[in-house]
């Protein structure tokens, strides 16, 4: 069947995107990695940019994980034995021992009866919401949240639903408070770290509030955190906004393919709400779940954090950020400052955004211009992403780079 109205459809609002300057565009084919060699870490070959080598300041790898020897090595050793992919969904025959071990190990690490794979952080979150979502519930959400989690918001179809300001407790009280006779279930979500800013949610205050208010709703307030940019890479041992912030949430969203280096997503939570969540959710029923080599893999790398030197990983990730916030404010740069490795340099300006990622890439570094509508108009901003096999010659060289900057511009 032709689809030339279609095309000429979708062509036009392409085109509006692109005049709205909006697009992503292109995107940025890696074609090489060079392990870390000397003072340098990394560096990574860009599609149509010769032999030069490029710092990654634009990962989530935040351990540098997914280039450890170890980590690939359980990975492939799953793979030969097993084979590259599950062949099912996991109802059917698609769960391994190695699925089972992995959920095993997340539930002990974040002190929870029970852990549940996804494939993906983003279809995790749509995953637990939508499912604990009824025709008489009331969904409260900070303004800032991901992406997965405002489409899960709409997939939902809530009684009632409630944003507030970010990071706002009072206004939070105050839209929960106004939420009281909505529904019989109350349903608060947050993401545990903003991936935008690097700042988290006080989730100490949060949980405090929910309790607050727990008996006004028959089925009870219940905390829902995305902390994907947090487990791994935030707290004392990794564990997370939980652990930054001493408290403990109803249900903890987290992810395989940031701070831990491989792939899917995962939730721990109640044994009960767990199993409730296998029988109803469809993104889990109906979808492969991660690879057994991806699974092993994972299992080596929260094994790796929770040990001796994981704490070793997370003290240079924690001085190689500081490094670099302290780095951007010398030079006079705003930003957002705080413990963990996304550290935003707020440009405030969508073509100067622009121009100073153009200037950056032309010097081998590799950072994430941000304009609107990803983020609010006048809080455009270029994120910076510290990870653990970034060296201090690495972070000079990033911060001399902006220097030149500032100085010819």
């Amino acid at each position: 069947m032709p689809v030339t109205n279609l095309n000429s459809a979708l062509g036009q609002a392409l085109d509006e995107l692109k005049a709205k300057g909006t697009t992503k565009g292109k995107e940025m084919v890696i074609t090489g990695v060079k392990r870390p060699e000397g003072k340098n870490g990394p560096r990574y070959f860009i599609e149509g940019k010769g032999d030069k080598g490029f710092i990654k300041m634009n990962a989530n790898s935040y351990l540098g994980m997914s280039l450890r020897e170890d980590v690939i090595e359980a990975e492939e050793k799953a793979a030969k034995e097993f084979g590259a992919g599950p062949g099912a969904v996991r109802f059917i025959s698609g769960t391994y021992e190695s699925h089972i071990k992995l959920e095993k190990k997340l539930a002990s690490f974040l002190n929870r009866e029970a852990a549940m794979l996804f494939s993906s952080a983003y279809v995790t979150s749509m995953g637990v919401i939508v499912p604990l979502t009824t025709s008489e519930t009331v969904l409260v959400s900070d303004e800032l949240n991901h992406n997965c989690i405002i489409q899960s918001m709409r997939l939902s179809r809530p009684a009632a639903k409630a944003i507030y300001k970010h990071n706002d407790m009072a206004d939070f009280e105050a839209k929960l408070k106004e939420s009281i006779g909505k529904g019989k279930r109350a349903l608060v979500v947050s993401d545990g770290i903003f991936s935008m800013r690097g700042d988290n949610a006080p989730l100490d205050k949060l949980v405090e509030i929910c309790k607050k208010y727990d008996s006004q709703f028959e089925e009870g307030v219940i905390s829902i955190v995305d902390d994907s940019h947090g487990i791994g890479a935030f707290g004392k041992t990794g564990k997370g906004s939980e652990e930054y912030c001493n408290t403990k949430v109803d249900i903890l969203i987290g992810t395989l393919g940031k701070a831990f280096g491989i792939n899917g997503g995962f939730v721990v939570a109640s044994s009960t709400i767990v199993e409730y969540l296998r029988e109803t959710a469809p993104m889990y029923i109906y979808s492969n779940p991660i690879t057994v080599s991806e699974a092993s893999a994972a299992m080596k790398a929260v094994e790796i954090l929770d040990s001796p030197e994981g704490l070793k990983i997370l003290e240079h990730l924690g001085k190689m950020t500081r490094k670099f916030e302290n780095g951007l404010k010398d030079l006079g740069y705003e930003t957002i400052e705080g413990p963990h490795p996304v550290v935003p340099l707020m440009v405030r300006d969508t073509p100067k955004t622009s121009e100073l990622v153009k200037y950056l890439t032309e010097h081998g570094v590799l950072g994430t211009g941000l304009n609107f509508p990803v983020v609010p108009k006048g809080d455009e901003e270029i994120r910076f992403q510290v990870c653990a096999d970034h060296t201090e010659s690495d972070i000079d060289y990033v911060i001399g780079v902006l220097k030149e900057y500032k100085e010819t511009h």
